[in-house]
């Protein structure tokens, strides 16, 4: 008997599904590959807070880790879960560094959100809310979230910029070439390019794989870069040594304690305002960044029913909720569902068997830091990018003829990129949803839920 007649088949369902051990481990890779991206980086963030830098990667390893088993075994969902960007940034620049929080309080704050999720889970709440958007704002979403998502990708590359005079410009080679500056970030933005391109062949040639193929190529490409001088690393501009660093010997291979902020969590000011504006902010955002990325990832995974929801939702949310708490236990931010899930299911992964595959190279990763730290930004971008051409697809799904369904649905999709975030898009798309629906006369659209969600988005920008 085959693995997929066995246990695996039993506990995730592959047949039933239409996929093999073999699609969910390239997927489950691949999804690892385009997130590995934040045992990197969350370290980097959240130590500036006084943090301890090696407990919050192997904080950081476990929680990602615990939920992205949760997904699997709760909702048998191929998605992937990990202290999110953004709200990591908001946990250390803003409310401990601005606002004046020790990292404990905020811990506090990110644990009593974790709480507050649980209760709303078991009470259908969050559910409810996935259900009350409109299929039209769904499928906006999930377009919005391939064009955020690619942005993420050209920033990783920095094919895009940062321009004081325009905001954002294209890389300039020739400023590159004439700063000598080419050697260290120019030849990473020729690199990147080249693997949408490998990538791009790949698919039209039906290659299975090829968005870890692509990665995998473009990375093989920075360590033959390395070696022969065409890549010189300079931490100074947060450009890193592409191949693994094994210098430490044994040490290299041995996770750092968690002690220094395991358990830390402090509810001294809880009863404050200020912790209370905090925690919600934690929540709110938490709350529409997860929906969003389920509804965008779902939507290309075609899992939505006709009715427009995702089945087993419950166990989704119920899956981020839990990591969410223990994640602020073991000392990192709020853990929630990543958009770069896509990338696995970009690649065939429909079941928890893939999450269970990422999962199991978080849990490595705590051995191997060396290998998967050094995967670099840019050879995860032509993945990221490719992945955002693949999801834009749902906006064929959208009835652009209709105003007061297309509109809506155009400013979720822009406001994701321009805003940088999944869940201010969700706040354009339905506090214009509503607004053009009943001052157009077709309050019969609306849903009573759809009105608190439009009051609640509105308060949060008075209020917040």
């Amino acid at each position: 008997m085959t693995a997929e007649k066995g246990i695996l088949n039993h506990l995730f369902h592959l047949h039933e599904n239409g996929t093999t051990v073999k699609t969910e481990f390239l997927a489950g890779i691949t999804t690892f590959m385009t997130m590995a991206y934040i045992l990197a980086v969350n370290p980097i963030i959240l130590s500036a807070t006084g943090m301890d830098k090696g407990a919050i990667l192997t904080a950081t390893a476990l929680a990602s880790c615990l939920g992205t088993v949760l997904m699997a075994l709760f909702a048998n969902y191929p998605f992937a879960l990990a202290p999110g960007m953004g709200l990591n940034a908001f946990f250390a620049y803003t409310v401990v560094l601005q606002m004046g929080y020790s990292w404990e309080t905020a811990l506090s704050a990110v644990f009593v959100e974790g709480i507050i999720f649980i209760v709303l889970s078991l009470t259908n709440i969050r559910e409810a809310l996935f259900n009350a958007i409109p299929m039209t704002l769904k499928k906006a979403v999930s377009a919005g979230i391939g064009l955020f998502i690619a942005l993420i990708g050209l920033f990783n590359a920095q094919v895009v910029v940062a321009n004081a005079a325009t905001k954002i410009s294209l890389f300039s080679f020739k400023e590159s070439l004439r700063s000598g500056n080419f050697h260290t970030v120019g030849i990473t933005v020729v690199l990147s390019l080249l693997g949408v391109l490998f990538t791009a062949i790949l698919m039209q040639r039906k290659v299975r794989g090829n968005i870890l193929w692509g990665i995998l190529f473009t990375w093989i490409l920075g360590v033959i870069c390395e070696l022969t001088g065409l890549y010189v690393p300079d931490p100074a501009q947060h450009m890193f040594s592409v191949i693994p660093n094994f210098s430490a010997g044994a040490a290299a291979f041995t996770p750092s304690s968690m002690a220094p902020i395991f358990g830390k969590i402090d509810f001294t000011n809880m009863l404050t305002l200020d912790f209370f504006v905090v925690m919600f902010a934690f929540l709110f955002v938490d709350i529409f960044d997860t929906l969003g990325t389920l509804i965008g990832v779902s939507s290309k995974a075609d899992m939505l029913d006709a009715d427009g929801k995702l089945p087993r939702i419950k166990g989704a949310l119920m899956a981020d909720a839990v990591a969410t708490t223990a994640g602020a236990v073991m000392g990192t931010s709020t853990v929630t569902t990543f958009v770069e899930s896509a990338t696995g299911v970009s690649e065939g992964g429909k079941t928890g068997l893939t999450a269970v595959f990422v999962a199991l190279f978080f849990l490595l990763s705590l051995f191997l830091s060396p290998v998967f730290l050094a995967i670099p930004a840019f050879a995860t971008a032509p993945a990221l990018i490719i992945v955002g051409f693949l999801m834009l697809g749902a906006i064929t799904g959208i009835e652009f003829n209709d105003l007061t369904e297309s509109i809506p649905a155009y400013l979720t999709i822009i406001a994701m990129p321009f805003c940088y975030s999944v869940s201010e898009g969700i706040s354009f798309g339905v506090i214009s949803y509503v607004l053009i629906n009943l001052l157009t006369g077709k309050r019969e659209k609306i849903s009573i839920l759809m009105y608190v969600l439009a009051v609640l988005f509105i308060c949060k920008y008075i209020f917040i």
